[in-house]
């Protein structure tokens, strides 16, 4: 993993996303380790707020005294003064939402937040919580299969809000375990045989193709492809030289 992060910086990536709750700690701690210093052009985003006290357990933590502890652990860790880019990974339902996105804007006021972000929202949660800051950036689940947030890229897309999918390879989510990558990608036969047509065309990957089309979607689609495999790492960056055609993404755009 510690040569994977050498690795992506090397190739240019500018944007490491985690999260307090992976590992849980485990992560942030290895990104420092690895990369710290930072280069000036590399931007670490990081969450608080969904806590992992055991083997697929995932609690959602919204008190401000867990965000706050949350957040100073992730500054601890990661060897920073301040977060470029800090999400809230869950609203959490029990506490009032003013509690956690006014923590939200006290921090960052306080300077130890650069910009905010939100995770598994809808459009009415990403408006209220604009009323106390503005909304850099969302990162919901979303790729060529689930499409359960289009109104979400859409919104994101015409106020100019960074939009992060994350299982962009429709990867097991956190709470049922990792699943194998594509699965439902290729699960059904025409699916498999579009997908199979266009990366044939295009000399990729299927899960290249995938996240081609992704960026398609939308300019403020920025995919969060987790790996800790370095081949892996080299064939997700290639998938951004992939200019696919209107009707090769019309195509794809029919698979959900």
């Amino acid at each position: 993993m510690l040569a994977t992060l050498h690795r992506a910086v090397a190739l240019g990536v500018t944007l490491i996303d985690t999260a307090d709750s992976y590992g849980p700690h485990v992560s942030e701690s290895l990104i420092a380790d690895a990369l710290f210093p930072y280069p000036d052009t590399l931007v670490i985003a990081t969450k608080g707020g969904f806590e992992h006290p055991g083997p697929d357990v995932w609690r959602v933590n919204g008190r401000p005294d867990h965000l706050r502890e949350a957040l100073d652990g992730s500054l601890r860790r990661l060897r920073l003064d301040r977060i470029d880019l800090y999400h809230l990974h869950r609203i959490d339902p029990h506490v009032p939402e003013e509690d956690q996105f006014g923590f939200l804007q006290e921090a960052q006021r306080a300077g130890k937040i650069r910009y905010v972000g939100l995770s598994e929202v809808s459009v009415s949660e990403i408006e209220r919580a604009r009323r106390f800051f503005d909304v850099a950036a969302v990162q919901n689940r979303y790729n060529l299969v689930n499409r359960e947030w289009d109104a979400v890229v859409d919104y994101c897309t015409r106020e100019g809000i960074v939009f992060l999918p994350w299982a962009p390879l429709q990867q097991g989510d956190m709470r049922s375990g990792a699943k194998a990558m594509m699965k439902r990608l290729t699960g059904r036969a025409p699916r498999q045989a579009t997908l199979a047509r266009v990366a044939a065309q295009h000399r990729a990957t299927r899960a290249q193709i995938a996240l081609a089309w992704l960026l398609a979607r939308s300019p403020m689609m920025v995919p969060i492809p987790g790996t800790s495999v370095e081949h892996h790492l080299v064939e997700n960056i290639a998938a951004a030289a992939i200019a696919l055609s209107r009707e090769e993404q019309a195509a794809l755009s029919e698979l959900n």
